[in-house]
């Protein structure tokens, strides 16, 4: 379905050839100046200089030249060259009724849908989520729902971080606090315990005591690194404790990710590339795109055109150890194999820019993707507490991801209940479902990439730019439809009429305009574009909502049309939270 925009550009193209001028004046904004005009176009301002001509001469001309019966309502010339546009109310009408006929909702889903890897979530095997996991995994989520939603395949990964010391350091410390263990005895060739020797609550304790010990202790760090490499050079009881670790870790790291209503299709990790290093070390070698320098293994990545220096990557440390980087590479040599993405995107620290930089122009270098293979990195900003500092427990530790959805789900229960407006029985759930609105819609609404302030009691708010305000608004909307099924009214589609009023105009606009912001935050994949329509949506939904008797209306027609478009904006609202990751309840 064409946005409405598109519609006013083709009949704005039609009057400038009609008035004599070029096609490519015709471009049509939505208008800087509501108070004045809906949409604009100042293309008689461009075409002055080719046609020596005064731009209110021109802006004249293709206002007489627009036809009478089209989208466009009403069109004035301005001075000094400015053509302001109105929709026709009638098309206006129309579009909407188009618009809930369509499965879609009026957005055009892709026609060559592309298979997509977003990389996101970033979790540490045995190691609490903690807030620093939030942004990753919520922008993350919303990314991956925002491109199945314009109709391309998308596989989501978690990517653990399963491979690295923090396992040598737990092996080293099990090995001290329970030596009998059989993982420890090289001379045991019997079956491993199928139970862990551990809960997740001692495995969270088991890695910060030993990593904190690793930092006084040499000789102890010097074990921790000797355990990992034979973990990692297959000794067979390091194996079976890493398959525990894995198992109670990825069992706890679901739990919590599913409170965030966050879903991987891939749980793989570092572990599940190891057999690829060496084979993509020889081939860099080989063909001529690795060398060694003092020992490492790199590839130069710099550009002629670079404007700063870029240094090489590496591939190998000079004691073969792979880093980052390496495994990085290589789980984007396993992908291309298993999955042929058209696109791999990353989401991570933005801090984590230069990472990326190397690792991307690597990967392009030495052919690991095809040239036409998108590979984008979304580097998003800390959350930082009221003093502007990253987020952290009120004695000072990094609080856990756990934690700060209690804290918000508290928060969120107290008011619920204060405000009596649902039974106590059912406040505890829709305070996680609203909770989880204030969360997520809290980081979302501001830009990936820019650092913000978590606010507890503003996020929770049922005022303002909140995720709170913008559920109220749709359980405000099932609440009216809900009682016009209890008196026996059935909803119609196709009935809508031209607008009654400037509210109603207004919010019909807004509605109309969902297409259009769906495909531009898709393009730029930038959730913070659908906080701020859903915004915007919702304002005017409770503009019109205020001076509009909507199940007292006596006109029968218009009561339809009220309820049509009320159900409309219901489905644009709820659509749009989906893509976000969260859900309304029905009552609040």
């Amino acid at each position: 379905m064409k946005k409405l925009m598109e519609q006013i550009g083709e009949e704005l193209v039609k009057a400038f050839e009609k008035a004599g001028y070029d096609a490519s004046y015709a471009k049509v904004t939505v208008s800087n100046r509501p108070d004045l005009c809906e949409f604009q176009c100042n293309g008689a301002m461009a075409a002055a200089k080719q046609y020596r001509k005064a731009p209110i001469q021109i802006a004249a001309a293709v206002v007489d030249a627009l036809g009478k019966d089209g989208v466009i309502g009403e069109a004035e010339a301005v001075n000094p060259g400015f053509i302001n546009l109105m929709v026709s109310p009638e098309a206006l009408g129309d579009y909407l009724n188009q618009m809930q006929l369509d499965k879609d909702l009026s957005v055009e889903k892709t026609k060559e849908p592309k298979t997509i890897i977003v990389d996101y979530g970033g979790a540490n095997a045995a190691k609490p989520l903690h807030v620093g996991h939030l942004r990753s995994a919520i922008i993350g989520e919303s990314v991956k729902r925002m491109c199945r939603f314009m109709g391309h395949r998308v596989i989501g990964d978690v990517h653990l971080g399963d491979w690295g010391l923090q396992m040598g350091l737990i092996i080293t410390e099990l090995s001290l606090r329970k030596p009998e263990l059989p993982y420890f005895d090289e001379e045991y060739t019997g079956e491993y315990p199928e139970e862990a020797p551990f809960t997740i609550s001692e495995l969270e304790e088991i890695y910060p005591a030993a990593s904190a010990r690793s930092k006084e202790d040499a000789e102890y760090k010097e074990k921790a690194l000797t355990a990992t490499y034979e973990l990692q050079n297959g000794r067979r009881g390091y194996r079976a404790l890493w398959n525990h670790i894995m198992n109670v870790s990825v069992a706890d790291l679901k739990k919590n990710y599913t409170n965030l209503n966050v879903e991987f299709d891939l749980w793989k990790g570092e572990s599940d590339v190891q057999d690829f290093i060496p084979k993509m070390a020889d081939y860099m070698k080989e063909e001529g795109y690795a060398y060694y320098d003092q020992g490492a293994l790199i590839v130069d990545i710099a550009k002629e055109s670079d404007t700063k220096e870029l240094p090489p990557c590496i591939i190998l440390k000079s004691d073969g150890a792979a880093l980052y980087t390496t495994t990085d590479l290589a789980t984007i040599m396993d992908r291309m194999e298993q999955y042929q993405p058209d696109e791999m995107i990353y989401l991570a620290d933005k801090r984590q820019e230069l990472h990326f930089t190397q690792v991307f122009r690597c990967a392009r270098k030495t052919k690991l993707v095809n040239e036409d293979t998108g590979l984008t990195f979304i580097g998003f900003g800390t959350m930082n507490g009221k003093d502007g500092k990253p987020f952290k427990t009120r004695d000072g530790g990094v609080m856990r991801l756990e934690q700060l959805i209690s804290d918000i789900n508290e928060e969120m229960f107290r008011k619920i209940v204060e405000n009596r407006s649902v039974k106590d029985k059912e406040a505890e759930g829709t305070a996680k479902i609203v909770g989880l609105s204030a969360l997520k819609y809290g980081d979302l609404s501001n830009q990936a990439s820019k650092d913000y302030v978590f606010d507890i009691d503003r996020f929770t708010s049922f005022e303002g730019n909140t995720g709170p305000y913008i559920l109220y608004t749709i359980v405000r909307i099932k609440s009216i439809l809900a009682r016009y099924a209890q008196e026996g009214g059935v909803l119609e589609k196709g009935v809508m009429l031209p607008p009654a009023g400037e509210s109603e105009k207004a919010l019909m606009l807004a509605v109309a305009g969902f297409n259009s912001m769906m495909e531009n935050a898709f393009e730029e994949k930038a959730p913070h574009k659908i906080c701020a329509y859903i915004y915007e949506l919702a304002n005017q939904f409770n503009h019109f909502y205020h001076e509009t008797k909507i199940l007292s209306e006596e006109d029968p027609k218009r009561k339809a049309s009220y309820l049509a478009l009320l159900e409309l904006v219901r489905q644009v609202l709820e659509t749009s939270i989906d893509v976000l990751g969260f859900e309304a309840p029905e009552r609040m």
